[in-house]
């Protein structure tokens, strides 16, 4: 479900205008949210950030800025003990609070923002910077329909949203489209790293490789086929690429095998940072 402009909310305080939660801000007044309706709050925001803010006639650090339909909390996650008494003041009896904070349940915020009411927490990843997010969300039982689709609205203004039936789901987010970027970075390092073993020179690889990703996940974003089905469409049986495959598919050891371990061992910190 694309954003509904009309679903935006009229007033937003953003705790923390770091990467993400720049980003997050760039997305919203691309898909209709009024700039005069945002507040940003960070105590050293950067430059750019306090520019931005100035052309586009949002307001930077007010004095006391009054309590808005929503609280986006974007700061980084050790900082929510200090910053929860001042924002805590922010919150009416209506104000939603979306969470991205990594490690932060909803019990957490709930304990140290005893204002707050309706909550969701999300959990984006990186490609939200260019607006090809992957977002899964959880809210709370007292979020109303109203400020779901506000929510909605807000996190699907950079990317896909995904709603989980229980919050209990997001470590495992955290695990697969959280952390995922990292996991295709990597991809690209070992297939360059692969093709300079393979003869390449470094440079050369190193671009072969990253276009063959790039270009892989667009035919991937495009395409309705599921990934199974691309990568029979390119597999000659007896060819190359059936040859890489059987390394790559074999059991035990493959690739499926590594990339459970690898994504239950990303399930298990994030439950450890959990507080």
């Amino acid at each position: 479900m694309s954003p509904n402009p009309s679903h935006l909310p009229s007033s937003l305080i953003l705790a923390g205008a770091g990467k993400m939660g720049g980003s997050m801000l760039e997305g919203w007044l691309k898909v209709g949210m009024k700039p005069e309706g945002v507040t940003v709050l960070d105590p050293r925001p950067s430059d750019e950030m306090a520019r931005f803010c100035q052309a586009s006639g949002i307001a930077l650090n007010p004095a006391s800025p009054a309590p808005a339909d929503v609280l986006v909390l974007a700061i980084k996650p050790q900082m929510l003990d200090d910053a929860a008494p001042g924002l805590n003041g922010y919150l009416g009896p209506r104000t939603l609070i979306v969470s991205i904070l990594a490690g932060k349940t909803i019990g957490d915020l709930r304990s140290r923002l005893p204002a707050a009411g309706a909550i969701v927490r999300a959990m984006p990843n990186l490609p939200a910077s260019i607006g090809r997010g992957a977002t899964g969300a959880a809210a709370n039982d007292v979020v109303s329909e109203a400020q779901r689709l506000m929510a909605h609205a807000l996190l699907s203004s950079n990317g896909i949203v995904e709603w989980l039936p229980s919050e209990d789901l997001i470590d495992a987010v955290t695990a697969v489209s959280g952390s995922g970027p990292a996991y295709v970075f990597h991809l690209v390092e070992c297939l360059a790293e692969a093709g300079t073993a393979a003869g390449l020179p470094p440079d050369l690889a190193q671009r072969l490789a990253r276009a063959t990703v790039t270009g892989a996940g667009e035919l991937l974003f495009q395409s309705e086929s599921s990934p199974a089905t691309l990568r029979q469409n390119v597999t000659s049986p007896g060819g190359t690429t059936a040859a890489a495959l059987e390394v790559l598919m074999r059991e035990p050891g493959g690739l499926k095998a590594l990339m459970r371990e690898a994504v239950a061992a990303a399930k298990r910190r994030a439950e450890e940072l959990a507080g």
